[in-house]
């Protein structure tokens, strides 16, 4: 079995839970408050401003008999650049203060995923920075343009406040073909479970920004479909 699709199997149950989470159906079905949609943009750009640091981090620890990798994660860096300024943006749209957003501080269910993910890159194995990308391009791809789509069809909000959502989730397509590509050229069975292990990891600690923003901002009932 290649690598790729190991990797998916290994990880089907954490990925069942995260997507199967309250905000996250509800997100999909459009049915959550502009107060929610700003506090999950707020989180998002507090990890998504890592994004380039960790990526960057990971090239920097990886050894020579991966230079091939190192090539993808300049690639990776170059498509990622300016995406936190794309969530501000979108905050701003929703009519909140994009400044104090920049400036302010993560949840810590955020503050924690970051922390891991430099942890994990510095001290175990850098290869652990594609767990992360599994989680969260695997993610964005499953439910961030539907997500987009319904989320302003229930709030009325103009298209420039979802340009993350609905940008992302395209991009990350094509990056998911990417990343299958590069997972099955890993043949290191140590690095193929840093691997495993790191997205069980973020799949649960992802999880815990969308339980606690559900924890402080509480969903509105659920309608049921027609």
């Amino acid at each position: 079995m290649p690598f790729y699709d190991h990797l998916l199997a290994a990880t089907k149950s954490e990925r069942d839970e995260l997507l199967n989470l309250p905000l996250i159906r509800a997100g999909a079905s459009g049915q959550i408050t502009q107060e929610i949609y700003v506090a999950f943009l707020t989180e998002a750009y507090h990890h998504v401003k890592h994004t380039i640091p960790l990526l960057m981090s990971c090239g920097a620890r990886l050894p020579e008999r991966y230079e091939w990798l190192r090539e993808a994660v300049a690639a990776y860096i170059e498509e990622e650049v300016g995406h936190q300024e794309w969530i501000l943006n979108d905050i701003h749209a929703c009519g909140a203060d994009k400044e104090a957003v920049r400036h302010g501080q993560p949840g810590l269910a955020t503050e924690l995923m970051v922390a891991y993910a430099y942890d994990a890159i510095a001290r175990v194995n850098p290869l652990a920075m594609f767990g992360m990308v599994l989680v969260l391009e695997g993610t964005s791809v499953e439910v961030a343009t539907q997500a987009g789509t319904a989320i302003q069809a229930h709030l009325g909000l103009g298209s420039d406040a979802f340009t993350y959502l609905t940008s992302h989730g395209a991009l990350d397509v094509g990056h998911t073909d990417f990343y299958a590509t590069l997972m099955n050229q890993i043949d290191n069975p140590a690095d193929q479970e840093t691997v495993i292990h790191a997205a069980r990891v973020f799949y649960k600690l992802y999880g815990d920004i969308f339980r606690e923003i559900v924890a402080r901002l509480p969903l509105p009932p659920q309608r049921m479909a027609a």
